[in-house]
């Protein structure tokens, strides 16, 4: 499935977040399996497949990560692989990432573990500190994510005069880098949220 063509959209690395949303809304009026209410079992069944390939498309195309593996594989005749050796850049932030996870993995665990309403008070505000780290942690992430967004646009802005060759392999970097960053957010937001239960 083609999802840029699915949407009307040019198949490119960056598209407009708001103009895909109001193409998306005024495509899924046209499209609701709703409007066939009165239509034949094969009908609905067409008009649901249409709805859902629609919405499947959006949620790809809006999601930077997403949209890049995608048009990569549509350009390349395949989706780009994980990669899961970190890059040397990025070992410094990783380092920091996974020391905090680690910390906050034995906090969770003492906090589970202990019982006592006493303790649970004394606990509290290594929870607090911890939870902040985790918050700052990923706050830098997604200061990395925005900056790869914006390399993504950068991109993008020369993507018919480019030498597609060289464009589409640093795009595929630029899809390695968010797949990281990407992952580490949710870890991050993961424990974040178990501070907070």
């Amino acid at each position: 499935m083609d999802c840029f063509a699915l949407l009307g959209e040019p198949r490119r690395p960056w598209l407009d977040p708001e103009s895909l949303k109001q193409k998306f809304l005024t495509l899924s009026a046209q499209l609701h399996p709703d409007r066939v209410h009165n239509a034949g079992p094969d009908d609905k069944a067409a008009a649901q497949q249409r709805f859902t390939e629609l919405n499947a498309a959006f949620n790809c195309l809006r999601d930077p990560k997403e949209r890049l593996a995608h048009l990569l594989g549509l350009e390349l005749g395949a989706r780009p692989k994980d990669v899961q050796r970190i890059p040397e850049e990025l070992i410094a932030v990783f380092s920091e990432m996974n020391q905090a996870c680690r910390d906050a993995d034995t906090l969770l665990v003492e906090k589970r573990r202990t019982t006592s309403p006493l303790l649970q008070v004394q606990l509290f505000e290594r929870s607090q500190d911890c939870a902040e780290r985790l918050i700052t942690l990923l706050q830098k992430m997604n200061a990395k994510r925005e900056a790869l967004e914006a390399e993504i646009e950068e991109i993008d802005a020369d993507w018919n005069g480019a030498d597609r060759v060289s464009a589409l392999q640093r795009l595929e970097e630029v899809y390695r880098r968010l797949s990281f960053f990407t992952r580490w957010s949710d870890q991050l937001r993961e424990r974040n949220l178990q501070f907070t239960l």
